[in-house]
C-alpha cells in the first residue's frame, strides 16, 4: 500500500507554501492581535482563491465536496505559516454544521468567517468579533450565538469569548464536526511543529559558538532529530483518522484522538527545543519564533486537551 499523498495534493500544498510565503504572515498576525484584521482578511481571500475555505462545503453549494485528506493538507499548511483567524472553525467544523445550509455559499467563496463553541470541550468562541456568524452546537442541534465577554488568550492573536446561543435550533451532525475539529487542530499542530524544526535547523547552521557552528554539536543534532522523529511518528495517525473519519469507521473517535495527542505532542516538543536551541531570543516578541510557541500552547488544548483525549484514547479498549 501507499500511503503518501498524491500529486495534486502535494501541489495543492505548494500552491498555500507559495501564497503564504510571499504574504508577510507573522506582520499579519501582530495586527490581527492588535485588532487590525484587514491583512488577515487579504490572507483569507487568497486562501479563498485557492479553494482552501471551500472544500469541506458540498458542492451544491460551490464548495469542493473534498476528502478529509485534503482538509489535513491544508490544515497542515496553515498551521505552519501560523494564519491568523478561526481556521478550524471556518474551514473544517462550520461547513459540516451547515452541510444542508444555503449560508455554506458564502463559506465557500470565502466571503463569511464563522466560529463555533461547543459548551462542552469548546466553551469559547475564538474569534467572534471579527466572524461573521457565531455557531453554538450540542447533541445534534446548532443555533446562531452572540460574543459575550471576551478573555485573554495565551496567543493574543487568538482572541476567545463567551458566547449566548439564540435563535431556533436546528439539527446538525454536532458529533462528526467536532470530530472534523480535533482533526483539523492536530494537523495544524504537525504544521506548528514542523515550522520550529525547520526554523530551528536553519539558525542551528547559522549561529555559532565556540568557534564552530552550533549545528555542528552532537547534542544539537540530537535534539533535533528527536523532534524529527516526533513529528514523523505523528503525521501518519492525524491522515489515519483522515481516514477513519471519511470511512466512519466505528473507531473515528479513537483514532482521532490519538493523533491530536500525538501531533500536541511533537509540536510541544519542537517548541521546547526550538526555544533551547535560539536562546532567551526566540521568546522575544520581536522574533517570530515567538509567534509559533504562543500558537502551539493556544492550540494544544483548543478543541479538548490532550489528556481528555488520552481518556477517549483508553475508554475505546
Amino acid at each position: 500500500m501507499n500511503f503518501e499523498i498524491d500529486e495534486q495534493q502535494r501541489d495543492f500544498a505548494a500552491s498555500i507554501d507559495a501564497a503564504l510565503g510571499a504574504a508577510s504572515v507573522p506582520s499579519t498576525v501582530r495586527a490581527w492581535a492588535e485588532g487590525d484584521t484587514a491583512p488577515g482578511r487579504k490572507v483569507w481571500s487568497t486562501l479563498s482563491d485557492l479553494g482552501v475555505t471551500a472544500l469541506l462545503v458540498p458542492e451544491k453549494y460551490d464548495g469542493i465536496g473534498a476528502h478529509p485528506v485534503d482538509l489535513v493538507v491544508a490544515a497542515e499548511r496553515l498551521g505552519y505559516w501560523g494564519v491568523p483567524g478561526p481556521v478550524t472553525e471556518s474551514i473544517a467544523v462550520a461547513p459540516v454544521l451547515l452541510a444542508e445550509d444555503d449560508r455554506s455559499g458564502a463559506l465557500a467563496s470565502g466571503e463569511l468567517l464563522a466560529t463555533v463553541a461547543f459548551p462542552a470541550r469548546v466553551p469559547r468562541a475564538v474569534d467572534a468579533d471579527s466572524a461573521g456568524l457565531i455557531l453554538v452546537a450540542d447533541d445534534g442541534a446548532m443555533r446562531e450565538g452572540s460574543a459575550g465577554e471576551q478573555h485573554e488568550s495565551v496567543d493574543p492573536s487568538r482572541k476567545l469569548f463567551d458566547v449566548t446561543a439564540s435563535g431556533d435550533a436546528q439539527s446538525a451532525d454536532t458529533a462528526t464536526a467536532f470530530e472534523y475539529g480535533v482533526l483539523s487542530n492536530a494537523a495544524q499542530l504537525i504544521g506548528l511543529g514542523q515550522a520550529m524544526l525547520d526554523g530551528s535547523v536553519e539558525y542551528a547552521k547559522q549561529r555559532t559558538q565556540f568557534g564552530r557552528t552550533i549545528g555542528s554539536y552532537q547534542a544539537i543534532k540530537h535534539k533535533l532529530a528527536d523532534v524529527y522523529i516526533a513529528v514523523e511518528l505523528a503525521r501518519p495517525l492525524v491522515y489515519g483518522a483522515a481516514l477513519s473519519l471519511a470511512d466512519g469507521s466505528a473507531d473515528t473517535a479513537r483514532d482521532v484522538s490519538a493523533a491530536l495527542v500525538a501531533a500536541a505532542d511533537a509540536a510541544l516538543l519542537s517548541a521546547r527545543s526550538s526555544l533551547q536551541t535560539h536562546g532567551a531570543i526566540g521568546f522575544t516578541q520581536e522574533h517570530d519564533l515567538s509567534l509559533l510557541l504562543l500558537r502551539v500552547q493556544a492550540l494544544r488544548s483548543a478543541w479538548g486537551d490532550p489528556t481528555w483525549h488520552r481518556h477517549r484514547v483508553l475508554e475505546a479498549f
